[in-house]
């Protein structure tokens, strides 16, 4: 069914996010998340719907919505805070001294308390019209949120003020007025309260705007992802000649160049020059990583040395830059278990707070407290009440970690990945391309001094993967002439005047040349073994192999650390598989294992009751990276098994998945203590001030400060190494 992301405006709470999500989902195959922090839905439709029909149920639920084509990089979109922090510095410019007279009754000159209305009323009106507006908004669908009850809240203690100024003794010439933390029950027709009122709004201001800082702050590195991008490339005509044009502009087969210094403007091949890659942005890898013909880059890297020329790959939505933003943006909307229980309790918290201020008011004025305390008392409850915390919980902390993970190279594709994390106890590892490069490499010679020098030379003119190895290991060569390959077998030809032959022992055996002196023993390695031969005998053995990750032993360390327990499953040899298990450590092996087999070995291990996880890079372990309870995707292999995993780790570096599964435990136990004290606040919060122990403004200060508390133990998150 198609899916299409909205832009929602006009949400305050989490209460609002939970109304549009209920309304969405009730119409007739309709499946939608509606996200606070990201104030975004994302929605799932029948194809009898059509976006329009979404956004007019958004909008007859009171809110705004639009369709949301492409996340703007930061530079482009205007400040989104201006606005919020006029009203919030004119609004605590006028309420301060209010504040200070009704709290300092040595300050409280002739008539002080006319100018403490002259200074409130604008605050009240002004500076909440936008909780008035929304509580407006809510009245008119018959609903209520975190709005109502400020806008209620503060009215009430402002038309109070304004009662007990103009028709009771308050607006006496030498009135003074103590400040108490608490209720008082004799409080009258001679108290006022537009230090409540104002600075109630001024606490709740503040709260919202920290709070949309910290929102931004928090989805920052999905913004730096997408202003990694270069602007325009040099593009190469046939002629030779170099134009610039925008990057929008590139197609695929286009060729470029890339200078010292310069961003690579899409994903592409290197047909000429070597240089050093920076790509610590994209990989958290601070290392540059040598290129050169043959090398695939990615769009957004920085190109630190020499001259590139680069044919397009990729270009557009299709890059590996834009893959990763948009994998970023979707877990950051999605909504994890513990945040839908937190939306449901806020969707009912709003009502229930109204009944329990009504219940406050009416316990006051029946066990003989004066009007003036019930509504106190009251007004306490609307204001300490509010759900903000509970629903900036779960968002926050999604966002910032999912954000430092795309920082780190690590991309977590939905929050229902972090519940998965803390229960894995197994990770099954891919040998080639995961615990091993992938690229054969010589790894032991013996014999004559001028075997590997030899084999090079006939090797050269050979594609076979084991021949490439071996003729990259000597780069100065001698020539070669009457090359033959002898197909599966071996190859020969003629260097310095010398026939030689490499290839399988065998192979050199039935050319009739003598074998190898027993003597000079056998070479070290799990690897290929290839015999070098000439003058009618075997000179020498190579032994060619995958060679093991420099950091892979490392890696496997780190897991034991957290309690995991590795084992190598590869479609290998087993003797192949037990030596590079036996060099990074890993006690456990499976090998010999055919695709279909690896998807066998995860349900075995899951029908034991073990939960596991399963990280590859290859076409070949799609089906397992599905079927494990947390798949782990190299972003070095196959697209097939990019989108099987559930994690994504962008460098192709094994110490990318203990870092994966302690970023994701380390967001997950962020949302608990989040949700724990947000609950905690507000369940210890009501019963006190409905017993008159909490000063409405101490209440609003209180609120406000819970969510700064929740937003900032989030941001936490982005100093994780």
């Amino acid at each position: 069914m198609p899916t299409t992301e909205l832009a929602i405006g006009g949400m305050t709470c989490a209460a609002c996010a939970a109304r549009i999500e209920k309304k969405l989902n009730r119409l007739d195959g309709v499946e939608a998340s509606v996200n606070y922090a990201t104030e975004k839905a994302r929605v799932v439709f029948p194809p009898s719907l059509v976006v329009a029909d979404l956004i007019a149920t958004v909008e007859q639920t009171g809110y705004t919505a639009a369709t949301v084509t492409a996340p703007e990089p930061a530079a482009a979109a205007a400040d989104p805070l201006a606005a919020a922090r006029q009203r919030l510095l004119v609004s605590a410019a006028l309420a301060v001294p209010v504040i200070l007279l009704a709290m300092v009754p040595a300050w409280q000159f002739e008539s002080w308390q006319w100018a403490s209305l002259t200074l409130a009323a604008p605050v009240v009106v002004w500076g909440a019209w936008p909780f008035h507006r929304a509580a407006l908004r809510n009245l008119r669908h018959a609903s209520a949120s975190m709005d109502t009850l400020v806008s209620v809240g503060t009215l009430a203690a402002f038309l109070w003020s304004l009662y007990a100024l103009f028709l009771g003794d308050a607006g006496m010439p030498g009135m003074r007025h103590p400040f108490e933390l608490t209720v008082s029950r004799g409080a009258g027709a001679d108290a006022i309260y537009l230090e409540v009122a104002a600075g109630v709004t001024v606490f709740i201001l503040a709260g919202r705007y920290f709070e949309a800082r910290a929102k931004r702050r928090a989805g920052a590195a999905l913004r730096a992802l997408l202003e990694l991008g270069a602007k325009d490339a040099a593009v190469l005509a046939p002629d030779g000649t170099e134009h610039r044009v925008p990057v929008e502009q590139l197609a695929v087969g286009d060729r470029f160049v890339v200078r010292p210094g310069e961003k690579i403007a899409a994903d592409g091949v290197v047909l000429d020059g070597t240089s050093a890659v920076d790509a610590s942005m994209l990989t958290g890898e601070p290392v540059p990583v040598d290129v050169g013909p043959g090398d695939a880059v990615v769009g957004g890297c920085v190109n630190a040395a020499g001259r590139l020329v680069v044919r397009v790959s990729r270009t557009g939505a299709d890059t590996q830059l834009a893959q990763m933003a948009r994998l970023v943006e979707e877990a950051q909307s999605g909504k994890a278990d513990v945040q839908r229980l937190a939306d449901r309790i806020a969707a009912v918290f709003v009502p229930i707070v109204i009944g329990l201020a009504v219940a406050t008011l009416g316990f006051w004025l029946g066990s003989g407290g004066s009007v003036a305390a019930a509504f106190t008392a009251a007004v306490a409850v609307l204001i300490i009440a509010c759900p903000c915390a509970l629903g900036l919980a779960t968002p926050t902390a999604l966002l910032v970690g999912t954000g430092r993970g795309a920082q780190l190279g690590i991309l977590i594709r939905g929050p229902e990945v972090l519940e998965s994390t803390r229960r894995v106890d197994t990770v099954l590892l891919d040998k080639t391309g995961t615990v091993t490069t992938g690229r054969m490499s010589v790894l032991d010679v013996r014999g004559h001094a001028d075997t590997l020098r030899l084999a090079a030379a006939v090797e050269h003119a050979s594609e076979h993967p084991i021949a490439t190895a071996v003729a990259a290991a000597v780069p100065d060569r001698p020539a070669v002439s009457s090359f033959s390959s002898h197909a599966g077998h071996g190859v020969s030809g003629i260097v310095e005047d010398r026939t030689v032959w490499v290839g399988r022992p065998s192979f050199l055996a039935a050319q009739g040349l003598t074998p190898l002196d027993p003597s000079v023993g056998a070479p070290e390695g799990a690897g290929t073994v290839v015999a070098v031969g000439w003058d009618g005998a075997v000179r020498g053995l190579i032994a060619v192999g995958d060679t093991v990750k420099p950091t892979s032993a490392e890696a496997v360390r780190r897991m034991r650390d957290l309690g995991l327990r590795p084992v190598l499953l590869t479609g290998d040899a087993e003797p192949a598989a037990r030596a590079v298990a036996a060099e990074v450590g890993i006690d456990e092996v499976i090998a010999g294992v055919l695709p279909a087999g690896k998807l066998d070995v995860v349900r075995r291990l899951q029908a034991e009751g073990r939960v596991v996880a399963m990280v590859g890079d290859g076409v070949n372990d799609a089906a397992a990276l599905a079927q494990a309870d947390l798949g782990l995707s190299m972003g070095t292999g196959t697209d097939a098994a990019i989108e099987a995993g559930d994690l994504t780790l962008v460098r192709g570096d094994l110490t990318a998945v203990p870092d994966a599964i302690r970023l994701s435990r380390r967001t997950l136990a962020t949302i608990k203590g989040n949700l724990f004290w947000a609950f905690a606040y507000n369940l210890a919060a009501v019963p006190l001030a409905a017993a008159g122990l909490l000063n409405p403004m101490i209440a609003g200060g209180a609120m406000a400060l819970s969510s700064a508390f929740v937003v900032a133990n989030s941001l936490r998150l982005r100093r994780f190494h």
